[in-house]
């Protein structure tokens, strides 16, 4: 290993005197005579002092200062000595600090077990452990390693033989060092928190293991629904252009090692690698991604981005030469053009009869953006807050047969207390006397406030508390049974999930245990299982009519999507879109399974026309539940003492039991009119 890095850096290292006179003069000539990339002279003892007391600018005066502290290292120090901080110190890629580190992180062995291949190809990383590193960049490590050899055999640390037989030795990477195996960043980050809470002082020193509750399976399929759902949301809404543009004044052929270096501190992963434009045309562009693949788009590949590939194209916009873009392969294997999102979005499901968190991603981008949109992002609920005025309506004596006009409404300022307040329906359409079942099925505002109007909005407040929102986030006015309060989309999932459990409310976790170095269990959670009447939020009567309105939602109304694509008809929830279109919501269940799926701008603004709950929202949570529910069997919810059944028509396509409280039977069942419900609606 010494021999290798002597030989990638510093050849004349025991020879000079912290400055190496030869290597400078040489450096230059190669400078002056060669038109490709400029070559350093640095010593060993010049990174040295650059690493430990200076930044990495390119100004004469920090060389001046690195050359000064050299001289003084080398006088205070012995050339072993530097050495040793130098083995021990440098930065090598995968946060490997130093080369026995670097050796158990790519190759999993201790230093002393090393070939002079695996040697040479760690040699080759202090230049630029980005462009050489062989986990992102095999083919540019490669390279590298190869010249590390030839310099070797050229010092007679190793002989033709030995040469040979490194160059053609197959190096075994430890490859899981990039990237964890599942995308859980938000997890582990809330799981840190917890540990660092409950103990502060041992957090990092003591090798705490947490374990959370996420399986693997449910993580995958949430993380993968939500980047799905994310990128099809910005390919309607087109191209934006490039992302930045590089210097390329440097670079001077297609693989030079610059292009590497300016894509260093770029993050990217498999759906949105980074990649420099390196030749732009109408019907072609040639580039180079992270990682060192020379790509070529064309076709399919460039027509998201095909606007900004004409010369009319804003000039600070446009995909030319230079250009950074992002890339990522279609469902063929072909490069296509994409970009990084804008939008933001959060996913998050819950066991409703444990409480345990199953699957959570709190952003579409955890390295972009650390602030946890899952517990942490107050959002208006818009239309997937109506099932809770719904829930405290059939306490006040409402029924799923009650009829409500769907008509317009105003308030003049004296009622409103501000000013004037004209509410409409999304769709601009009224259709007169509605049950309020098919209400709630196509999600109509108007039937939303008479509700709230006549149970009265402080006592729909107050109830409300029972689901764990917070009263003081929802004032007392008819603006809450269009969901203008804030919720976060931990406390939504934990709401939809009393729908799902029978009435109980369950108190979400998401640390299983913590454990010491010694594998013993330091703390535990203790969760208390739906079933307990001490958890009981809503009479079990309530929940089971509530469930049933909910899954009309899913079969005829606005999530109708979600029942056609499962193919399955247990499943319950509601869209919700705020107004000017600010949130998309989709918060829903099966029996055994709750999830609530939003998305929306960082900073409040309109997601697009036609970006609604369903549109925007439900098809992450849809993706999800393809893989969570895949070998779930269909299941309902036993019909709770207390209900009395009685005949109605309540799907248009004939009689059918409704349910009532034994003690608010009507006299008669209206009938619904034949379609009613099953008109398409759009919330």
């Amino acid at each position: 290993m010494k021999n290798a890095i002597l030989a990638a850096e510093d050849e004349r290292f025991y020879q000079h005197g912290g400055i190496d006179t030869l290597g400078m003069i040489r450096a230059a000539v190669m400078n002056l005579t060669s038109g490709g990339k400029k070559q350093g002279a640095s010593t060993i003892t010049q990174q040295v002092a650059r690493n430990f007391f200076l930044s990495s600018e390119k100004t004469y005066t920090r060389k001046l200062y690195e050359v000064l502290l050299s001289f003084k290292i080398e006088h205070n120090l012995t050339k072993d000595q530097i050495l040793e901080l130098y083995v021990n110190q440098i930065y090598l890629g995968q946060r490997a600090y130093g080369f026995s580190a670097a050796s158990q992180i790519y190759f999993g062995k201790p230093l002393k077990d090393l070939s002079a291949a695996e040697a040479a190809m760690l040699a080759g990383l202090p230049k630029a452990p980005s462009a050489f590193n062989p986990v992102v960049n095999p083919k540019r490590a490669k390279l590298r390693q190869q010249y590390v050899l030839r310099r070797m055999r050229e010092m007679g640390a190793i002989d033709d033989k030995q040469h040979e037989a490194a160059v053609k030795q197959a190096l075994v990477v430890k490859r899981e060092t990039n990237d964890y195996s599942v995308h859980a960043e938000y997890v582990a980050e809330m799981a840190r928190q917890l540990a660092a809470e409950r103990y502060p002082e041992e957090v990092y020193s003591r090798g705490l293991r947490v374990f959370t509750t996420i399986t693997k399976a449910d993580q995958q399929a949430a993380y993968a629904s939500l980047r799905r759902g994310v990128f099809d949301y910005d390919r309607r809404h087109g191209y934006r252009g490039a992302e930045a543009y590089v210097d390329m004044k440097d670079v001077s052929s297609d693989q030079d090692e610059t292009l590497d270096e300016l894509l260093a501190d770029i993050s990217g992963n498999e759906d949105l690698s980074p990649a420099i434009v390196l030749e732009a045309q109408a019907k072609q562009v040639k580039a180079y991604r992270k990682g060192g693949d020379l790509i070529t788009l064309s076709g399919d590949g460039l027509k998201f981005a095909t606007r900004m590939l004409d010369e009319k194209a804003p000039p600070n916009k446009r995909i030319r030469r230079g250009a950074l873009i992002r890339v990522q392969k279609d469902d063929k294997g072909n490069w296509q053009i994409v970009q990084m999102p804008e939008v933001e979005s959060a996913f998050v499901s819950v066991d409703p009869q444990t409480g345990s968190i199953r699957a959570l991603v709190g952003g579409f981008d955890f390295n972009r953006n650390k602030y946890n949109h899952v517990s942490q992002a107050w959002r208006q609920p818009g239309s997937s807050f109506k099932p809770f005025i719904y829930s405290a309506a059939l306490e006040k004596g409402f029924t799923p047969t009650s009829v409500i006009q769907d008509e317009p409404i105003a308030f003049p300022a004296s009622v409103t207390g501000s000013q004037a307040w004209e509410p409409k329906n999304y769709d601009g359409k009224y259709e007169g006397p509605m049950k309020l079942r098919t209400a709630l099925a196509k999600s109509k505002n108007m039937v939303s406030i008479r509700i709230l109007q006549a149970i009265g909005t402080h006592y729909a407040q107050d109830y409300a508390t029972r689901f764990g929102f917070d009263a003081d986030k929802h004032p007392a006015y008819l603006t809450m049974a269009l969901g203008a309060g804030a919720v976060t989309p931990w406390q939504m999932v934990s709401a939809y999930a009393i729908f799902a459990n029978g009435g109980y409310r369950i108190q979400p976790y998401i640390v299983q245990d913590i454990r010491d170095e010694k594998d013993q269990v330091l703390a535990q959670a203790q969760p208390t299982p739906a079933g307990n009447e001490e958890l009981r939020a809503i009479d079990p009567r309530n929940a089971y009519l509530m469930d049933s309105l909910l899954r009309d939602v899913t079969l005829y109304g606005t999530a109708a999507r979600a029942s056609n694509i499962l193919k399955r008809k247990d499943l319950a929830g509601k869209t919700g879109t705020t107004n000017e279109h600010v949130d998309a919501w989709f918060c829903g269940y099966q029996h055994t399974l709750a999830g609530c799926a939003w998305i929306g701008f960082d900073q409040p603004k309109n997601l697009g026309n036609g970006e609604t709950g369903g549109a925007s929202a439900l098809p992450i949570w849809i993706g999800y539940m393809q893989k969570a529910l895949k070998d779930v069997p269909e299941s309902f919810p036993p019909v709770p003492e207390g209900l009395v059944a009685k005949e109605g028509f309540s799907t248009g396509k004939g009689p059918v039991k409704e349910y009532f409280y034994k003690e608010n039977v009507p006299a008669e069942v209206p009938e619904e009119q034949p379609g009613d419900v099953e008109t398409k609606a759009v919330d």
